[in-house]
């Protein structure tokens, strides 16, 4: 993407700040001067504001630590790893399921995903103001910041429920406003308002094929079609999965499930939405997110943290060759050339963080993949068996297993079908932050964390706690999920 990689938003110093005391309430677009306004009002400029919004997500607060024990970490296909001292902030009480409201990662990934909903606000409140910028690109700049908003309201909601919905940029002296800002709507309000944003969105995105080599990680109408069918399939919306999945078109899988892990498997034809990250300064990369994971102790790299669980590799079936693509182990030879030795900490490691080129970089070249054409055609087998439309699914279902090395599923009945498309989605999604909350939608949970000894209390632990600093803040407008 054209800059994408930019160090930092070059106008924050006078659109945009935030705290953990305050973290809802930003400075106004409206205190700019017309003058300041001027100096981006063309495309460059224009394209400036959107940028900001896909940068966040290279920050640690983010896509790093917090949101690794949030997404990976608390479910059964991670163990907390590093050393057993090392309680890594609150990654040993993530791992056991014991976090209350003072939790550090429940509170930055609400922070981050607030900063990042802001940003995209002030887009949407400066592009029309920017005349002398081509139409067509504002109107396409709305339509991936309203993308961006959704995706972040779609963390929001899996991870806290209900949240406020902050659909303007507020204006501090607005007591509506405010109330706005610290009042959470019910989930059914959030998730009607990404419906709304994703649909927006996909009016005004092009296709993938329209954007140029430079701006291939910018986000397409494929993109909001195939997150619209997540959410749909969050809903249980079954027709509305298969029909945006049927409009998700252009992409295939690739033969080679381990090279999308790799710089060279960058925005291949699987990619739906993944967040690019360069690398090491003077490029840019995601803070931290190999540096944490990586193997941890003699002839290591990494910090230990978030290792596949036992768990994990038992559910792999012999010959599938996506437990090579997704597990290191100590002892083997990576793809690269480089030995991990037998005196790294941990026994397992997480392969799709592994970078080979910024290995002991703070900043990483490697992408999270966030919406993949495979995931598409199980998230479309799922809603087609829920509709009892099982013949059709068990197709989709085969495309996937054969892709790794599998011959197709022996299930045949509607139960059996559904239990071997979650099976699926645990070994083809590994690492790729969706395990928990394909835990919680499913009501696999209680069951999946009893094997390892965990209790998964029904009624709190589907939710992660509202972060108290934001309760204090919101003074009675809003209230704490149950159980915390």
């Amino acid at each position: 993407m054209k800059k994408i990689y930019i160090t930092a938003f070059v106008l924050s110093t006078f659109f945009f700040t935030g705290c953990a005391d305050d973290y809802l309430d930003v400075q106004q677009t409206e205190t700019v001067s017309t003058k300041d306004i001027e100096l981006y009002n063309n495309n460059t400029g224009a394209e400036t504001f959107v940028t900001s919004i896909y940068n966040k997500f290279l920050n640690w607060d983010m896509t790093s630590f917090g949101w690794i024990g949030l997404s990976s970490i608390t479910s059964d296909d991670a163990d907390k790893g590093s050393s057993p001292g090392d309680t890594g902030t609150d990654k040993d009480v993530l791992d056991a399921l014991t976090y209350n409201a003072s939790n550090p990662s429940c509170e930055s990934t609400f922070i981050a995903n607030y900063d990042g909903i802001n940003r995209c606000n002030q887009a949407l409140n400066i592009l029309p103001k920017l005349d002398k910028a081509d139409a067509a690109l504002r109107n396409r700049l709305a339509g991936e910041a309203k993308f961006l908003r959704a995706f972040m309201y779609f963390t929001l909601v899996k991870c806290y429920g209900g949240v406020p919905i902050v659909d303007h940029l507020p204006v501090p002296a607005l007591e509506a406003d405010r109330v706005m800002q610290l009042t959470r709507k019910t989930s059914a309000e959030v998730y009607a308002f990404i419906e709304a944003d994703l649909n927006d969105a996909i009016a005004a995105l092009p296709e993938k094929t329209a954007y140029s080599a430079n701006e291939k990680s910018r986000v397409s109408k494929g993109a909001a079609y195939a997150l619209l069918a997540k959410v749909s399939l969050y809903q249980k919306k079954w027709q509305q999965v298969i029909d945006n999945c049927n409009k998700v078109t252009g992409y295939s899988l690739v033969s080679d499930y381990a090279s999308m892990y790799k710089a060279t498997g960058k925005f291949d034809s699987e990619s739906i939405f993944e967040i690019y990250a360069q690398g090491a300064v003077p490029a840019k990369g995601i803070e931290g997110y190999s540096n944490t994971q990586g193997a941890r102790g003699t002839g290591g790299w990494g910090w230990g943290f978030n290792t596949p669980s036992q768990s994990l590799v038992n559910a792999y079936e012999t010959g599938d060759v996506r437990k090579a693509a997704t597990i290191i182990f100590r002892g083997q030879t990576l793809y690269d050339g480089r030995v991990v030795p037998n005196t790294v900490e941990n026994e397992r490691y997480n392969y799709k963080a592994y970078s080979s080129a910024y290995t002991d970089a703070w900043e990483t070249d490697v992408d999270i993949k966030y919406l993949r054409y495979a995931e598409v055609i199980l998230m479309k087998a799922e809603a087609s068996n829920e509709l009892g439309q099982t013949s059709a699914a068990i197709p989709l279902l085969n495309q996937i297993r054969n892709r790794a090395g599998l011959g197709n599923t022996g299930a045949s009945s509607q139960a059996d079908v559904r239990t071997a498309i979650w099976k699926e989605r645990r070994v083809e999604m590994a690492f790729e932050h969706d395990r928990f909350f394909d835990l919680v939608r499913t009501g696999q949970a209680k069951a999946a964390f009893a094997i390892d000894g965990k209790t998964f209390t029904e009624g709190k632990n589907e939710l992660f706690p509202i972060p108290s600093s934001f309760l204090s803040q919101a003074g009675g407008l809003s209230s704490q999920n149950p159980g915390y």
